[in-house]
């Protein structure tokens, strides 16, 4: 999902960001997915200087609507995003088209890079990027992600019910995935794919719940005259025929920009991805700099991950009013020595 790019972004041009970007920001904001600007309106109605810095590449772009979000249950994906760029603009904070390529301290504040673009500088910075899905190398995969090749069954899982449903073993977690699907659906099978039938308890579990066991490669997907999935071909020559596949990409966080700063990836303890460590406020190991979203929790959906937008923004403001209050108390003493 993360691959492709959505063609939808700001309205303001390459050509107008050194024109209408500010010196300075309060909080720079990489990255305009849910938890971006969900960031941004929180700091923007706590009357912050903001700005949105947004590549346009939103992970969910493939998929027909957001799911298991209360009041926007179906919303297209690019619907929701400018809902969310027109209530952070309504409230003064700027949203603008831009790929940041690095990162680095000047002083007090945060100086970030973009493509072919001006430098953008801020007291905060909220990393909101996402992650980038690395999918399986079959043929005729990638094609189909985000609409027949899924990852997410409360994502996706409703869509599918009651269908034919193939997981194929493409990760550590390939294996509860093929369980939490069986939930939606009595057709299940596993596709061991290049590595080994799965035995002992997770043998007996997906036994246990009816859930057939294929091995064999899988060498490619086949599809129907409309585009859609319609089988599996394994290295036998045969076919399963399949509605929909699960995979589990491997997760890598976008954040090799913060490199100058001295941020790098870990590995999540499931060995699902990769991501940046935060406190539980949203803090990285950089002063200054936080994260939310996928780019700090490889599970969080859109509602997750909005949320944990508001609640980092308002850390990142409190932080701020800390700051602030501390240089005012400073200002009070010295006013004070020098009226006595």
């Amino acid at each position: 999902m993360s691959t492709q790019s959505s063609g939808y972004g700001s309205d303001v041009t390459e050509q107008d960001l050194e024109r209408d970007l500010d010196p300075t920001y309060d909080v720079v904001v990489v990255g305009g997915g849910a938890a971006g600007l969900n960031g941004a309106l929180m700091l923007a109605r706590a009357r912050r200087s903001v700005v949105v810095l947004d590549a346009g590449e939103p992970r969910n772009a493939p998929s027909a609507g957001v799911h298991g979000l209360l009041g926007h249950e179906g919303t297209p994906p690019a619907e929701l995003l400018e809902r969310g760029r027109a209530e952070v603009r309504s409230y003064g904070g700027q949203v603008v088209t831009g790929e940041v390529v690095d990162a680095v301290r000047d002083g007090a504040v945060l100086r970030v890079e973009l493509v072919d673009g001006p430098t953008v500088t801020g007291r905060r910075l909220l990393v909101t990027t996402g992650l980038v899905d690395e999918l399986p190398e079959v043929p005729g995969l990638r094609a189909l992600w985000g609409h027949d090749v899924l990852h997410c069954p409360y994502c996706h899982g409703w869509e599918v019910r009651d269908k034919a449903i193939g997981v194929l073993a493409s990760g550590p977690a390939s294996v509860h995935q093929a369980l939490l699907f069986r939930q939606w659906s009595a057709d299940v099978t596993f596709l061991a794919h290049t590595g080994r039938a799965p035995d002992g308890e997770e043998g007996e579990q997906l036994a246990a719940r009816g859930i057939r066991v294929v091995t064999g490669e899988v060498t490619s997907l086949e599809t129907s005259g409309d585009g859609r999935l319609a089988a599996a071909r394994l290295d036998d020559g045969s076919q399963l025929p399949l509605d929909a596949l699960v995979v589990a990409p491997y997760m890598r966080a976008r954040a090799g920009f913060l490199a100058g700063l001295g941020l790098a990836l870990m590995g999540h303890p499931t060995g699902m991805g990769e991501c940046l460590e935060v406190d539980p406020a949203g803090r990285t190991s950089v002063e200054g700099v936080w994260a939310a979203g996928n780019v700090a929790d490889l599970s969080a959906q859109v509602g997750t991950a909005a949320a944990a937008g508001a609640w980092t923004a308002a850390q990142v403001n409190m932080d701020l009013v800390q700051e602030e209050t501390r240089q005012a108390v400073e200002a009070a003493r010295a006013a004070g020595v020098a009226g006595g």
